[in-house]
């Protein structure tokens, strides 16, 4: 690579900055820019059916409400008590109050996972004002972008209130230190991990079980013509008063029509059933008189009668849902012909239906309609869950899961629908327990890892493949295939959060297996070589890079053929990494040929057959054939500013490389305009500091005072 390379594109957009800057980054958009932000919403909390009443937390209630007063701010409060308490009721009922009574913004975002974490925290920044540049570089990583979060926070015009609901693991608060406070608004975090290690400056407030009397209200409020006040304080008391459990027997009680049942007899049956043992996830062991065991016996019921109904599909369909993760999940996975094999599809309908009524699930809405059930309600189903069923369960849980991911994820916009199905592929994985399902498992939550990679979500592309690696490695061993595919994923996806080290040892050492495995020749072997010679250029060995690049050129050829969209991205990249001369002799001379023969097979707009144009501009730079690499990079300017917007790293770039081209053809006034817009949007996206913005600045700095030379033509 020479000295003066900057800003210009290979392999599907990957953008080389050079000049003592040297990075990649990728383009990930398809269509409006404007529309990149897509549905994450924070103003509205991603809570279904709310309580009649809040029972028994007036005093919690007061004490949060005060900090909403006269625009304090500065605090933090951890809601913390075990799962099914209702600490998430508290703070929904904080939350309408502090809005509807003390002009609050409200913000609410599920803090269960990392993508579910960062995706709402910068959907908060941009709810206070942050430009879509700056949220697209925080995903891109270009940017840390939690602290793009909290200037946005101080910034606010308006007092808010954030929510950071079920931080089960406070570790991912820290990571990228998430939570801080601000003078401009209050913070309230829900969870079930109470150690005040993880909450350094904060109020923790538990929240436990409910007293005897405002239990027993709490199943007068969701039944209130099944029995004595007496007699819903007793079945209270033998459900641990439990929050949860209540609402589950209520809901149970109030959908009773034919035939129904009174609390006694509600009572009575709770006598007769064994216990369901389950775990509560994230929170202490469970003694011998834990609530928590009763929630089993709740549900079991209210199953055990829509079998008596005819009405076994309701059943099989909440055990569906227990093989995933208990976030929002899209209504649309459900409405697939995949579920038939375990429920009739025509009856999903009725099924959710009847899961709604009793409030075994909530319907939620964060920009589009999901479901979602607690957590210690679907750990419990699971467990309890016949070992016969499972298996249908799993695959039928699979197939829907793949149905939901593209098929061939290609670069394209923020799409905040994957960040959706992140929790439930892990969840998945964690539950099935039959290898080749397990298998099956680990390529579709491997091809979501593609997918979120190729729309520049890069920590969770990153997240999502290193977890899905060390789960599916518990069940089919670490060199197995998929398992070193996913560990691959994890090292394309350090490059380009800049991480080269990182990315360089993952990349050896699954390489390395691949090749022992499968062959030099295997497409995997190729793919995972295809990455790392990317990551030898920009690690400053462009000799080993060039070398493995040839190889991977060769073996997809033999592999792929030489018209396969892989093969024609490997030898788009020759045009970055040969010496100017070299490209004129390359591939018998046929190398600059490469874009018309990608527009041919591909297409005029493929990503590939834009990237291979951008390439050839700067080779045809390089070789000082000024004119022609002008016309070619104008051309792909105009189209990544109509398909990716103006600010997108890729368009950036190539205006940049326009810029170059201007000046070098003699029009120095067009070239400094050029990039006095690059240095601008640069800087509003990135910040004045980020080494991007300096090498632009410089450039820009050298073309004003004349110091500025193209490069000479070789020969």
């Amino acid at each position: 690579m020479t000295g003066g390379m900057d800003g210009h594109a290979e392999d599907r957009g990957r953008v080389y900055q050079a000049s003592g800057d040297q990075h990649i980054t990728e383009h990930h958009h398809h269509g409006d820019a404007a529309a990149a932000g897509g549905p994450d919403s924070v103003r509205r909390p991603a809570v279904g059916q709310p309580p009649v009443v809040l029972r028994d937390r007036a005093e919690v209630l007061e004490r949060l409400i005060a900090s909403q007063r006269a625009e304090r701010g500065g605090e933090v409060y951890v809601l913390y008590g075990m799962g099914g308490c209702g600490k998430t009721a508290v703070a929904y009922t904080l939350f309408q109050r502090a809005e509807a009574e003390h002009g609050r913004v409200g913000l609410w975002v599920g803090a269960s996972d990392r993508a579910s974490l960062r995706a709402g925290m910068l959907a908060v920044a941009a709810d206070r004002g942050a430009a879509d540049a700056e949220l697209l570089a925080a995903r891109n990583g270009l940017r840390p972008a939690a602290d793009l979060v909290w200037q946005y926070l101080d910034r606010s015009a308006e007092p808010w209130l954030l929510v950071l609901d079920n931080a089960d693991h406070p570790e991912i608060l820290r990571d990228g230190s998430w939570l801080r406070s601000s003078p401009r608004g209050t913070v309230v975090v829900t969870t079930r991990r109470s150690a005040a290690r993880w909450w350094p400056g904060a109020e923790l407030q538990h929240i436990g079980v409910l007293p005897r009397e405002d239990a027993a209200r709490v199943l007068c409020d969701l039944a209130p013509h099944s029995g004595t006040r007496e007699q819903a304080a007793e079945i209270a008391d033998r459900l641990g008063r439990l929050p949860l459990a209540l609402t589950l027997a209520g809901g149970f009680l109030s959908h009773q029509v034919l035939d129904p049942w009174t609390m006694e007899t509600y009572g009575n049956r709770l006598d007769g059933e064994e216990r369901v043992e389950l775990i509560d996830q994230g929170a202490d062991a469970l003694a011998d008189g834990d609530p928590r065991h009763l929630v089993g016996l709740t549900w079991q019921l209210t199953l055990d009668a829509f079998e008596a109904r005819g009405m076994s599909e309701a059943t099989a369909l909440l055990r569906l849902l227990a093989r995933l993760a208990p976030e929002p999940l899209p209504l649309s996975l459900l409405n697939q012909d995949a579920i038939g094999a375990v429920l009739p599809r025509a009856r999903c309908e009725s099924a959710l239906r009847a899961l709604l009524d009793q409030s075994l699930t909530e319907l939620v809405e964060v920009g589009v309609r999901c479901v979602q059930s607690h957590g210690v309600l679907l750990d419990s189903v699971a467990a309890a869950t016949p070992a016969d069923r499972s298996p249908a369960l799993d695959s039928t849980a699979v197939r829907l899961l793949d149905a939901a991911v593209p098929a061939l994820p290609d670069a394209g916009p923020h799409d905040p629908g994957l960040r959706l199905l992140v929790p439930h592929g892990p969840a998945l994985l964690r539950r099935v327990a039959d290898p080749a399902t397990s298998a099956e498992a680990l390529a579709v939550v491997t091809r979501l890892c593609v997918a979120l990679h190729r729309t520049g979500d890069y920590l969770s592309a990153w997240e999502t493949a290193r977890t899905a690696a060390e789960l599916g490695e518990r069940r089919l061993g670490a060199e197995h295939r998929l398992v070193l595919a996913a560990r691959s994923r994890a090292g394309r996806a350090l490059f380009r959060l800049g991480r080269y080290t990182e990315a360089e040892e993952t990349l050896v050492r699954v390489r390395s297996a691949q090749e022992r495995l499968f062959g030099a020749d295997d497409p995997d072997t190729l793919d995972s070589g295809h990455g790392l010679q990317l990551v030898l250029g920009n690690l400053g060995r462009p000799a080993e890079a060039l070398a493995l690049l040839r190889a991977t050129v060769a073996g997809r050829r033999r592999v792929l053929g030489p018209e396969h969209p892989l093969t024609s991205r490997s030898r788009s990249s020759l045009l970055v990494l040969l010496p100017a001369t070299d490209v004129l002799t390359e591939d018998d001379g046929t190398l600059l040929d490469l874009p018309a023969d990608c527009a041919r097979i591909l297409g005029p707009d493929h990503t590939v057959t834009l990237g291979a144009h951008h390439n050839r501009a700067w080779a045809l730079y390089q070789l000082g054939r000024f004119d022609a690499a002008d016309e070619e990079i104008r051309l792909v300017t105009e189209a990544y500013r109509r398909r990716f917007g103006p600010d997108y790293p890729i368009a950036l770039s190539a205006q940049q490389l326009l810029s170059r081209t201007r000046t070098a053809r003699g029009d120095t006034a067009a070239g400094i305009e050029l990039m006095t817009d690059v240095v601008a949007r640069r800087e509003r996206g990135l910040g004045s500091g980020h080494p991007f913005t300096v090498a632009s600045r410089r450039l820009l700095e050298e073309f004003a005072s004349g110091r500025w030379r193209p490069p000479h033509p070789p020969g």
